[in-house]
């Protein structure tokens, strides 16, 4: 199994997980999260007075899938996700090596 975790634009969420769920996903977690890349400083008018954003809002997703269908929801991520401008997000790919459901003690495929 594979864990994708991403960060993506607010404004992009709707789409993003329509399309996971139609790849899909059984379910994900969201987060919201603030931070910044390349672009770190950015100054914006407000009231007539300028203010340095350093951080960013942005959502990250974490989804656990089948080692098959990753590469299809990196894809599906990708195409929903993209507007084409700097700030579009980050997706990371790791290894998991177990997933047990605490409820009923299932373990791995089962508890997705």
């Amino acid at each position: 199994m594979k864990k994708i975790e991403a960060t993506i634009r607010p404004s992009k969420f709707d789409e993003v997980m329509e399309s996971l769920i139609e790849a899909g996903a059984r379910g994900m977690t969201v987060s919201e999260i603030r931070g910044y890349g390349r672009h770190k400083d950015r100054v914006e008018l407000y009231r007539g007075v300028k203010h340095a954003i350093e951080f960013q809002a942005r959502l990250k997703l974490e989804i656990l899938v089948e080692d098959e269908i990753c590469s299809e929801m990196i894809e599906h991520l990708i195409l929903a996700a993209q507007t084409g401008a700097i700030g579009d997000g980050k997706i990371f790919v790791s290894p998991s090596e177990q997933v047990l459901r605490i409820r009923t003690g299932e373990v791995n495929q089962e508890a997705l």
